[in-house]
């Protein structure tokens, strides 16, 4: 199932702060139900999109290495 094209088309921070306010609200309980289904369905496309993001950004990231014979060079950070 792909992501809505509104949502495809922010960017991380656009994505965590939407996602941020629909937790909020639906933290609150002050929706109906179908509200909060629909408003739990985005959150979940969201959610998904910032990991797909933060996971590209992952992958871009290298990391500077010194190689052999002492020119630098790159190679994928490690993390965890």
């Amino acid at each position: 199932m792909s992501e809505p094209a509104d949502i495809a088309a922010m960017t991380f921070e656009q994505a965590l702060a939407e996602l941020e306010q629909i937790v909020a609200r639906l933290e609150s309980g002050q929706a109906p139900l179908e509200d909060s289904i629909r408003m739990y369905e985005r959150g979940a496309a969201l959610k998904a999109h910032c990991e797909t993001r933060l996971e590209a950004a992952r992958l871009r990231v290298e990391k500077i290495v010194m190689g052999a014979g002492g020119a630098p060079a790159s190679e994928p950070a490690e993390f965890g």
